[in-house]
């Protein structure tokens, strides 16, 4: 079938069949499919939409147009966890030592963030001597023995999804669930899990502002996980306001390590046994939700996910000591407070907002090759629904230069105090199992 038969077919709302969507990303990816059809066709699919099968069968034709990872010699179930981003958002960092202190094998890829602050490889680094380029075989040696290791993205894997992307985002097709979804999962599969634990944002520092787009997101996630045979539930989470109190990367490894234990944040740490439970209880390590909830707690406790935390940096040439010296990550030259000018409560943190007063710092990057500054960001001092009074500090701002009056303007356009107390927002609005 030609290509331009493929885009009429969906611009009039009928469904494609697998041969079509593999015959159009194999064309695609190999150069036969000019920019202009293929934007046709995401212009088409924008609009018209793709049913279960379809989204299954793009999924799978991205994935096999690349390579993939092989992590059958990792003993036990792999589980993976994605979240679609957003403002403070150090799960990664938490879950990682914290299901693999029960047993739970993490063999995770993830790269370097665009946006607010870096990616969880930027953050990583923040540890003195840390490396992520690990072969193949020390890689999978590491899981076996330490049930955790993470490195960058490497290999050629879903370079249709990758070519896809670049244009979706000249072509205004982004935001299309089944082109999120399909993108988002490819790169899952690719990376060899046995079972995603997806984390599905929602609010202003989002992607998807409604809770209704979230769920239509996850639900679309989740089928197509389920279909091609990888077991797959979602959380849909709250972004309205940043995970956490610490924004930028040293700060965040900060914030992670108090949480491992036992002092972290009441959201973050709530947020992470939410997510952490369910990819036990998908690696078969609990027999329900609630018995795996109750493993992570006792591993916080008992020193159990600090001490593989710890296990997890040295085993990638990491400063293990950092754990008990948190003065050995990178130190900000000045740490200024931004303080209440006014008595109330907080009744807004925009998180987005606040997401770019840490990318005026240095914290974040807009292009790829921008260089970040790990000791840069921000640590909140109060949430929505807390009362604060004239002068005291809402927020701390780490930087390297001395005049931060533009991140203080920013900060103010972002934080709202009202006279009457404001509710803080669910954490969690819906699981899609």
């Amino acid at each position: 079938m030609r290509m331009v038969d493929l885009i009429l077919k969906k611009r009039g709302g009928q469904v494609l069949t697998a041969e079509e969507i593999q015959q159009f990303i194999h064309g695609y990816t190999e150069g036969a499919i000019p920019d202009y059809q293929a934007s046709a066709l995401l212009m088409a699919i924008y609009f018209k939409g793709m049913s279960e099968q379809e989204c299954a069968d793009l999924t799978m034709a991205m994935v096999q147009s690349g390579e993939t990872i092989d992590l059958s010699e990792i003993k036990g179930v792999k589980v993976d966890k994605h979240s679609t981003g957003g403002v403070g958002d150090t799960t990664t960092l938490i879950l990682g030592p914290l299901v693999a202190s029960v047993g739970v094998p993490v063999a995770k890829m993830s790269g370097r963030g665009l946006g607010h602050t870096g990616g969880t490889i930027d953050k990583l680094e923040a540890i003195k001597g840390f490396h992520v380029e690990l072969e193949k075989e020390a890689f999978i040696q590491i899981v076996n023995e330490n049930k955790i290791a993470v490195v960058g993205q490497s290999g050629n894997l879903t370079p249709a999804d990758k070519k896809i992307y670049a244009l979706r985002d000249v072509t205004g097709t982004v935001d299309s669930i089944p082109l999120i979804a399909s993108s988002i999962m490819s790169k899952k599969i690719a990376a060899g899990a046995d079972a995603i634990c997806l984390d599905v944002k929602t609010g202003a520092g989002a992607f998807m502002k409604t809770v209704e787009e979230a769920q239509q997101l996850a639900k679309t996630m989740v089928q197509i996980g389920n279909h091609v045979g990888r077991k797959t539930m979602a959380v849909i989470s709250d972004m309205s306001q940043p995970l956490g109190n610490a924004i930028g990367n040293a700060l965040e490894v900060n914030e992670a390590i108090d949480t491992l234990r036992g002092n972290g944040p009441k959201d973050l740490t709530e947020l992470c046994l939410t997510l952490g439970s369910h990819m036990v209880y998908m690696a078969g390590k609990a027999e329900t939700i609630d018995s795996a909830r109750e493993k992570l707690e006792t591993a916080i406790k008992d020193g159990s996910a600090i001490t593989t935390f710890k296990r997890f940096i040295e085993s990638q040439g990491g400063d293990g000591t950092v754990v008990d010296d948190l003065s050995k990550l990178p130190q900000a030259a000045y740490v200024i407070e931004f303080s209440a000018e006014e008595d109330g409560y907080i009744s807004e943190l925009i998180a987005n907002q606040i997401g770019e007063a840490a990318m005026l710092l240095g914290a974040g990057r807009t292009k790829l090759d921008d260089t970040i500054d790990l000791a840069a960001g921000l640590v909140l001092h109060k949430k929505i629904g807390d009362q604060v009074q004239p002068g005291d500090v809402l927020v701390s701002i780490h930087s390297n230069r001395e005049n931060v009056d533009d991140v203080k303007e920013k900060l103010k356009a972002s934080i709202r105090i009202s006279k009457q107390k404001q509710a803080a927002p669910p954490l969690v609005y819906k699981e899609i199992l």
